[in-house]
């Protein structure tokens, strides 16, 4: 070993060399039991951020326990570069707009670009912080294998009757001009103002009504109160007249108005909110649509047609002031859905989607939501909350060109869907005819293809059967999978909806386990963003440091907790990495001669040894309920503190003077020392996964045999008298009494010393006095009833 560990030699030395000698490799033929993970495939957005490398070395470190512990661990990694994210990037880097371009030749570019430009350079993000995934199994989520498993799930669940297309209000971007489902819907707080407008009747007094959204007039279709609200109680039945556009429209109760809000009248526009959706469904009234898909004003707003929605408002707001019909203002802060890709407020416009129905299941969800194991269990709190708060069937329809097309036609005369052979998969209708060649219900011989695509959440929620086609092995073996690990940002998005897909085909939950990480936030505890200019890069952390030290950092944090990054953390894994180092250069160096079939153990090598079995026992049970910060933390005190600082100082004279002390003896302590370090080797490798193996290569690979750490046996118990346990830990009291002794003296550790210890030690530290001695340079032990330490003149 070389006296100082070089990180930014030995990492992509053995990145290359796991992935040369597949030491990660799934074993299809293996009879050892499977370890499957759900990894998630990560959306392809230029480069891996801080919130990656913490959530995914995270599950990484239970994937390489599993492996340790003897299973045969199905580790996946795929890609999400599916759909809208794809096009925004692709349109980002390749400055073009996909309206200016033919669909074909977007749709090559896309994929020209994530295989040449984006896609590699992605996952080397991912090996580079020591990811154990086996990446021969690999797959993205628009490649021709999760087309086809993505348009036969559609097929299936059509046939099944949980799918349907229907011309309904449906939550659309403006911006990105396309529908969005509610998931893809977060809550933003921006400023806004109440605006009071005049109402005229042809009789009676002039009603005021306090709306947002002025924009809307021109959709007004209806004005409501509360039925109890006795202001307005003579007014049911009658109309009043929407200003600036002079058309009536009826006064009506509904128990959906707050009576506190505003003036406690509520304009009903199609469509301004979900309300105004539930009631133009309740009492059938008109659709009148203000805004387009565009994002902007239509011809039904008159002489504001054409304009973006915020120039609009606030020409209308103008010519209400104007036109003396607007009577009072007050800025408001208030909390809008908005496009989470995008953060553009969301509109609800009129048209033709295809859903997936499952309100109807909202109490089964429930009950497949409890019946998975979380870690940590708060986290079903949340899928419990979206579960009860849904109010949408799942729009799965997307009308942008980039993404797995739905594998659908229409007959040209009487609309009727005609699908997809199954054989034929994967199709895209624009450019394929469809398997008939006549409508089978008017026979009509023209066809109109779908030109929307497939929400990507509606094939990444497919991962588990996507990934199960990635190997020879009998798909029951991998399907439920063991674990799905991912962030608790995207419960509702990916865990709730592969539950839903799971159930729907195979009816039963996709994996057992679930393990929610948290977010990485910056040091003061905010989210990272580059509006903010907070971000933190995972790649520059480890150019500076290493890999093993921001892994060291990830794992500080339980399962499920947002924490903040600290540099003194990445600072604390460097020195431990050190630390690692430092020590087991020295204990290595004394176990050139060491004969391993010696076992003659000596008192402390039994402490330490017994210290070690609780130390593995714990950390078994630890990693086996994911709670790899425990583990971590009980490794690395033991580390530092009972092997380095005690133990290390201990058996120094043995080893060096095995010719006074006994060879015997000598051999004692390289038996504790070549296990006891092993064994701390083996538990922190899951964490800091390069410098156990550049140790493990440099002494331990020709006596265990194994061509790398990552699939030794994890460390077992060894055999010891447990009694030893509680006289070294009187033993090394003293010697702590004996190092602030000399510490308080302001003297040498060297410095000789006569001990006077307690009579009842004398029988209890027989086995110890000769290494107490050595230790603490003690010229002499004598035995009295307290102990007392003094100085040699």
């Amino acid at each position: 070993m070389q006296k100082k560990y070089d990180a930014k030699v030995a990492e992509p030395k053995w990145q290359t060399y796991w992935g040369k000698e597949k030491v990660f490799a799934f074993d299809p033929r293996s009879k050892k039991p499977i370890y499957s993970i759900d990894t998630p495939p990560p959306t392809v957005s230029g480069k891996m951020h801080i919130g990656h490398a913490f959530s995914y070395t995270q599950q990484d470190f239970i994937a390489r326990f599993f492996r340790l512990n003897g299973h045969n661990v199905f580790y996946p990694f795929g890609t999400d570069d599916n759909g809208l994210p794809t096009k925004l990037l692709v349109e980002k880097e390749k400055k073009v707009r996909a309206s200016d371009m033919s669909r074909k030749e977007f749709v090559q570019l896309c994929l020209k670009t994530l295989e040449k430009e984006l896609r590699p350079k992605y996952i080397a993000d991912w090996k580079r912080i020591g990811m154990s995934c086996d990446f021969s199994l690999f797959y993205t989520t628009i490649d021709k294998r999760s087309q086809r498993i993505s348009q036969k799930s559609f097929i299936d669940l059509y046939k099944d009757g949980r799918e349907y297309r229907t011309e309904a209000p449906a939550m659309h971007c403006p911006k990105c001009q396309t529908a969005i489902s509610q998931v893809e819907c977060e809550d933003k707080e921006i400023l806004s103002q109440f605006n009071d407008i005049i109402f005229k009747q042809k009789k009676g007094d002039d009603l005021i009504i306090a709306t947002t959204r002025p924009d809307m007039l021109a959709a007004c279709v209806a004005v409501f109160y509360h039925p109890d609200d006795k202001r307005y109680q003579s007014l049911n039945g009658k109309k009043t007249i929407v200003p600036l556009y002079e058309f009536s429209v009826p006064i009506m109760a509904d128990k959906r108005v707050d009576p506190d809000k505003g003036s406690g009248l509520v304009m009903s526009c199609t469509f301004g909110d979900l309300t105004d959706c539930e009631w133009q469904k309740q009492y059938k009234l008109p659709i009148k649509e203000a805004i387009g898909k565009d994002g902007r004003m239509t011809k039904i707003s008159g002489k504001y047609a054409g304009m973006p929605i915020t120039k609009a408002r606030e020409a209308i707001i103008e010519d209400l002031q104007e036109a003396k019909l607007l009577v009072n203002k007050k800025a408001i802060k208030r909390a809008v859905n908005v496009h989470e890709r995008c953060g553009t407020p969301i509109e609800f416009i009129h048209s033709k989607q295809w859903f997936i129905k499952y309100l109807d299941l909202k109490k089964d969800l429930l009950k497949w939501g409890r019946e998975l194991n979380w870690h940590p269990l708060h986290m079903k709190n949340r899928y419990d909350n979206w579960i009860k708060g849904l109010q949408w069937d799942w729009c799965i329809s997307r009308q942008i060109p980039f993404g797995i097309p739905f594998p659908v036609w229409y007959c040209k005369e009487c609309d009727e869907i005609i699908l997809a052979d199954e054989k034929t998969l994967p199709v895209d209708p624009t450019t394929d005819k469809p398997s008939v060649k006549a409508c089978p219900k008017c026979k009509c011989k023209d066809f109109v293809p779908e030109s929307d695509i497939i929400n990507t959440w509606a094939t990444s929620s497919l991962t588990p059967q996507i990934v199960q086609t990635l190997s020879s092995v009998n798909p029951k073996k991998l399907f439920p999978m063991s674990l799905r690990p991912q962030a608790h940002d995207i419960i509702s998005f990916w865990l709730c909806n592969t539950v839903v897909k799971s159930q729907l085909h195979h009816k039963t939950n996709p994996w057992k386990d679930v393990a929610i990480s948290g977010w990485a936030l910056d040091p003061k505890g905010k989210k990272m963003s580059k509006s903010k200019g907070n971000i933190v890069e995972p790649q520059k952390i480890i150019e500076q440091y290493s890999a093993d030290a921001l892994r060291y950092w990830s794992a500080s944090s339980k399962l499920g907790e947002d924490m903040p990054f600290q540099e003194k953390d990445i600072i604390t894994g460097e020195k431990f990495s050190n630390k690692l180092w430092n020590a087991s250069n020295f204990a290595l160096s004394h176990l050139k001669t060491y004969n391993q079939k010696e076992k003659l153990l000596c008192g402390f090598d039994h402490w330490l040894l017994s210290k070690i079995n609780t130390l593995i026992t714990n950390a078994t049970e630890q990693f086996t309920q994911y709670e790899y910060a425990q583990a971590r933390l009980g490794v690395d005190m033991f580390f530092r503190q009972t092997f380095c600082d005690d133990y290390l100082e201990i058996v120094k004279d043995r080893v060096y003077n095995s010719d006074r002390r006994g060879v015997a003896e000598a051999n004692s302590g390289r038996y504790t020392l070549y296990h006891s370090l092993l064994s701390c080797l083996k538990m922190i490798a899951p964490i800091m996964p390069h410098v156990t193996e550049e140790i493990y290569q440099a002494y331990y690979k020709k006596h265990e045999k194994n061509k790398s750490i990552h699939i030794t046996d994890w460390p077992k118990e060894l055999t010891v008298d447990k009694t030893y346990e509680k006289k070294g830990d009187r033993a090394i009291e003293i010697i702590h009494k004996v190092r602030k002794f000399k510490t308080d003296k302001q003297v040498s550790m060297k410095a000789p010393v006569i001990l006077t210890l307690d009579q009842k030690d004398k029988t209890l530290l027989k086995d110890f006095i000769e290494d107490l001695k050595a230790v603490t340079s003690a010229q002499e032990v004598k035995f009295d009833n307290t102990l007392q330490i003094d100085l040699v003149d």
